[in-house]
């Protein structure tokens, strides 16, 4: 296909702008389905991951393609949450043009930052749109103030500061170049063809081709793909090629090449410089290399990424109850799975660390979604408290910090306050949004913003707005310490008993049912005082002759607590696991012996 007729975008925006709307409409007006195909009556068609679904975001860039007017627009969708900002960084370098996405009533985001610094780092046309125009608390003309500011702040050049801006409702289908919108996206679709550059390539062919591989895929049928952007030349099916990676030059032959449509890939003989292609037949390909043909094959520029910020020990699982509930469960398996997880998560870091492995990422969303994945996948694991990843700067050892958004009704400004002040929290911007609520701007370190999600949703009744984007590195000064109350662990093995929980909940919150199946050493809730507490829960009444209404009444159990995945990390210390599997979460000491745990704690 004719170069100057295709279109590369990105569309990039804060988590929950309305990316994945959007592009579900690009996909229906561009008649990509027919009329009585099922994606034409569903929502959030680009995210196919379950745990994307649940938890209504997105997690991984996609690729898609759709024709209109005799253009090729191949568009990728990018996450919006700061955790998986790698997944953005890297599919980037595949696009030569990007739609920013904005709220009409919560203006700029952080992530809304992050991604543009990005985009224009890497000198995107971008193309802005103002989404949501039709929310009751819109406030469109102070979000374009806001949105020139910010191009003001990241521009590295004075034509960034041009950019188009037009207005839409997503979910409707609807856009147009003032606030009166069309019935459709026309206006969208004509400004990505006249606004967003044909692909920049290089013109050299003598040379060979090259691409720089962006992202993985796989299937059962035909292995490995490898996805990017030719830069230079055309690719052949059946053609010998050299994988440039950092370290080494491997061979490799292209088996079949694979173009977008749709949801769909369409198998092609050649390819042209300027088109996203996947390839197969590279098994040795990763993210970052580069693929090339000629005598003399050149290695594009490498990805770069921004550095891990957490990191959690993830390992085999050590419990009494071990190898019961999973499918995998060994070391070595563990092992090979965070291996291949490698492959397409190139923000993760991963390196051994006694029975197990120190998994590194963006946050604790990125470390928890892989937890969860494997999880569902049949592994069996435990897991550490996640822990900072400090950086040596010139001699001085500092540690990450972020610049927090945190958006909530006025009524629970002062728990906000509270809760933000015993983290050690700086609180640089306080203003009132047209909606009435408070909106703060805050710079924490890496290592208080563990466990602040959860409880500022409980603080304020699950209503607050928080995110958070990377800002640097500060010295270390570790004025942040994390408390907590203690735990009420299990003093026997067995099974609990409606009995027992009934005595031991006047002590604290109980985690665990009756007849749950507990250990020596495991938590079953949290002590309404400062220290641990070891319990018996599998202690059953006895049966006697005598009968008093005091003692047969029935028991009236308050119903416990189940937490979250996320939950259970954030309630981890030092000398805590968590124990996953495929049926349960189970939080425990590292000890499980209470006398020796005392005689540890003493020393």
């Amino acid at each position: 296909m004719n170069q100057n007729k295709i279109r590369n975008v990105a569309i990039i925006a804060h988590v929950d702008h309305g990316k994945t709307t959007l592009v579900d409409a690009l996909l229906k007006q561009s008649h990509t389905f027919r009329d009585n195909q099922a994606e034409m009556s569903q929502t959030l068609i680009m995210d196919s991951m379950d745990q994307e679904h649940e938890r209504g975001i997105t997690i991984t860039a996609k690729q898609t393609a759709v024709f209109y007017d005799g253009y090729k627009i191949n568009i990728i969708d990018t996450p919006g949450h700061a955790d998986f900002s790698g997944e953005v960084e890297r599919t980037l370098n595949m696009a030569d043009g990007v739609i920013l996405i904005v709220d009409a009533q919560e203006g700029p985001m952080p992530q809304t930052k992050f991604v543009l610094q990005k985009a224009l780092g890497l000198h995107l046309k971008p193309v802005v749109v103002i989404n949501k125009i039709d929310k009751p608390a819109a406030r469109i003309s102070e979000v374009e103030s806001e949105i020139a500011d910010l191009f003001l702040e990241l521009a590295s050049d004075e034509s960034q500061l041009n950019y188009p801006i037009y207005y839409a409702i997503a979910r409707d289908g609807k856009a147009g170049k003032t606030i009166d919108l069309d019935d459709d996206l026309h206006v969208i679709f004509e400004s990505i063809i006249n606004d967003i550059p044909a692909p920049k390539i290089d013109e050299n062919e003598g040379k060979g081709a090259q691409l720089l591989v962006a992202a993985l895929a796989a299937d059962n049928y035909l292995g490995k793909y490898a996805i990017g952007k030719i830069v230079r030349g055309k690719l052949k099916k059946g053609q010998a090629v050299k994988i440039l990676q950092t370290e080494a030059t491997k061979n490799g032959k292209i088996d079949r090449i694979f173009t977008y449509r749709g949801l769909s890939k369409e198998e092609t003989d050649e390819a042209f410089a300027g088109d996203i292609v996947a390839l197969t037949g590279l098994a040795d390909a990763n993210i970052g290399d580069t693929v090339a043909t000629g005598d003399s094959p050149e290695a594009l520029p490498t990805i770069e990424l921004e550095p891990p910020t957490l990191s959690i020990y993830i390992g085999p699982n050590t419990s009494p109850l071990k190898g019961k509930e999973g499918e995998f469960t060994t070391s070595r398996q563990i092992a090979e799975r965070l291996e291949k997880e490698l492959e397409t998560n190139i923000a993760l870091k991963i390196k051994p660390d006694g029975l197990g492995y120190k998994v590194s990422g963006r946050g604790e969303l990125h470390l928890s979604v892989l937890i969860e994945t494997m999880r569902r996948e049949g592994y069996e694991l435990e897991a550490g408290r996640p822990e900072v990843v400090y950086k040596e700067i010139d001699g001085v050892k500092c540690e990450p910090v972020e610049e927090l958004t945190i958006e909530v009704d006025s009524e629970y400004v002062g728990a906000v306050s509270q809760e933000m002040g015993l983290r050690k929290a700086d609180l640089k911007t306080q203003e009132l949004t047209t909606t009435g609520s408070t909106r703060f701007t805050y710079e924490i370190t890496t290592a208080a913003l563990i466990g602040l999600r959860n409880n500022l949703l409980t603080a304020t009744k699950g209503t607050v707005i928080m995110s958070s984007i990377p800002k640097g590195y500060k010295p270390a000064d570790s004025k942040y310490k994390p408390e907590r109350n203690g735990a009420l662990i299990s003093f026997e093995t067995g099974t609990s008993t409606a009995y027992a929980l009934d005595a031991a909940q006047a002590r604290g919150t109980l985690y665990i049912p009756p007849q749950a199946a507990v250990y020596q050493g495991m938590i079953v809730g949290l002590s309404n005082k400062k220290d641990d507490i070891d319990i018996n829960i599998c202690r059953e009444k006895q049966l006697t002759n005598m009968r008093t209404h005091a003692s047969d009444g029935a028991i009236q159990l308050t119903p416990y607590t189940q937490l979250s995945l996320e939950q259970c990390l954030d309630f981890l210390l030092d000398d805590e696991l968590l124990e996953v599997t495929p049926k349960n979460l189970r939080l425990r000491k590292r000890q499980l012996d209470p006398i020796k745990r005392k005689r540890e704690n003493r020393a």
